[in-house]
Parts: C-alpha cells; structure tokens; sequence
C-alpha cells in the first residue's frame, strides 16, 4: 500500500495540481475580497445621541409603561412607515416619533427602529425626560409632556472629516451638489444627488412642509460650508433635518449610491485597497508555486 501511494504522488500529472492551488488561492483571498468591497455600511451604526439633563421620578412605574407602550407603538409602525409621530399615556403623556432614510425597505426600517429602545436605555437612561438616537439609516425621539420646545433649525450634531482638500474646485463642485439637493428636495423628503465626484444627501423630517424643509437643509448646508470648510466630508444633524456629503476621488460609486451613506469615503477606500491587495498577494503565491513546480520537474 505505500508504495502504491507513493507512485500515485509521483505520477500525479502537473496541470489537475496546478489548477488545485489555483482554486484554493482564488478562494481564499479574491472571494473574500470581492465580499469586503462589495458590502454596504452598517445603517445600524449610532451616529449621535441627545440627553435631556433632566430625570423623572417613576415611583409607580407609569412613566416606564408608558415609555415602553411608546417604543412598541414605532417599532410597529416602523415595518409599514418611514415615518410615524404619536403620543402614549393618560396623565403622564409622551410623544415620539421615528424617521427611516427614505431609501431604507421597511424590513430595514423595521430592523434599524427595534434597535433604538434598548440603545436608548442603555446610553440615556431608563428616566431620561427626553431622548434621541440618531443610527446612520433612522432616527427616533421621544419627549415627556411640558418638555421644552426647540427650534426646527437647532443644530444637534456635527462632524467634518479630518483630511483637506485644497484647490481643484472641490469646494465650488460640493457647494453644486448641495445647491441641487437644496432645489430637489421636497415637503418631508429625501434626496440623493451626486456632482463630480461629490455625493450629497438630505433627509427633511416627515411632518415638515415643502418651504420649511427646504430651508432647514439650506440651513444646514450653510453650516457645513462654512464650518467644514475644504473638509473631505461633513455632516450637519438639526432639530428638523440632516444632510451630508462626502467627496469620492474616484467618483461616486453605485454602491455608495445605493447605500446611501457617503459618510465614510476612506472606509470605502481602504476596502477597495485591501481587496486589490489580497489579489495581489494571491497571484505572487500562485507564480511562487508554479516556479516550485517547474524546479522539481527540472529535477
């Protein structure tokens, strides 16, 4: 039986191995690769939270119910709407609403607003007066009765990206694309647009009029031109709406289009180098065998 093995080895013809390692190669480093590249930003992932500074006394438990009644109400909603505002309780009233990213299924929807609870709970307290999770594809609020009122056009968060981008245009190609969102968006809306290379998007809470959405965003826009500056990215969160952009050095891809993030252009990037990267490495491997096989053969 050994020697019937080790004739076996020895004759084994050149081409059937080659194309073995080959496979192996292909499927340990391109396949997982291509999948890298290929996935789209979590719209589960926390963007911000707001605390109220206030905390109510629940003694009896009524505020909790009625909080719980609350999250159950959206949640259900969340899997037919992108959008729903409600009030729960008798005496002790609260009013919450949710918004999904007007490209989001309502089985994403329904997914990103069951999260929003438990991170509420978790981040601001079970007796918080008033809460809001901002995740990168929802949002959702909710306010103890005679909380206090704020502006549509407060700002609530902000961030630029860290790297600059100086001369090119870029800042007359993004103020292009903000001004194309600013005209394209409507009454609650979402709106997605791209100008050479710089992806924008708008979100208008859904109880918001045609007019005061448009200016919310515009709003936004402003600050985050000037804010931002030659950043190569921003995001503006007010009390209404939200918008960012990203600029993409080689070009808007689909798959940010259709996710739309934007958020995280290095991200992207460093997925499409790693993939390119493992390839590379796959194919140096694969010449580093065939060379092996090619000696032992010469042997």
């Amino acid at each position: 039986m050994k020697t019937h093995h080790s004739q076996m080895v020895v004759f084994l013809p050149r081409k059937p191995l080659l194309l073995l390692l080959t496979i192996i190669i292909v499927s340990t480093f391109l396949i997982p690769s291509s999948k890298a590249a290929s996935s789209s930003p979590d719209f589960t992932t926390l963007v911000y939270k707001g605390c109220a500074n206030q905390t109510l006394p629940d003694p009896n438990g009524v505020f909790s119910q009625t909080l719980n009644s609350l999250f159950n109400s959206l949640i259900t909603q969340s899997s037919k709407s992108k959008f729903f505002k409600t009030t729960s309780g008798g005496n002790s009233q609260i009013t919450g609403l949710f918004q999904c990213r007007g490209d989001l299924s309502a089985t994403d929807c329904y997914t990103c607003v069951s999260q929003i609870p438990q991170l509420s709970s978790q981040l601001c307290g079970a007796a918080s007066a008033a809460a809001r999770i901002q995740l990168r594809g929802c949002y959702a609020l909710y306010e103890a009765s005679g909380f206090p009122t704020v502006s549509g056009l407060q700002l609530l968060y902000k961030v630029c990206g860290r790297s600059q981008i100086s001369g090119s245009g870029f800042e007359e190609r993004r103020d292009t694309a903000l001004a194309a969102m600013e005209s394209g968006i409507g009454g609650g809306g979402f709106f997605v647009t791209s100008y050479q290379s710089v992806y924008v998007l708008g979100q208008c809470e859904g109880d918001l009029g045609a007019g005061d959405c448009r200016e919310c965003v515009k709003t936004a826009a402003r600050r985050a031109q000037v804010e931002c500056g030659s950043a190569v990215s921003g995001q503006v969160y007010l009390y209404k709406c939200y918008i960012n952009y990203a600029y993409y050095a080689n070009g808007v891809s689909d798959s940010v289009k259709s996710s739309g993030s934007g958020q995280n252009p290095g991200k992207t990037i460093a997925i499409v180098v790693g993939g390119v990267a493992a390839a590379g490495f796959g194919v140096i491997l694969l010449l580093f065998l065939r060379s092996l096989l090619k000696k032992h053969d010469d042997d």
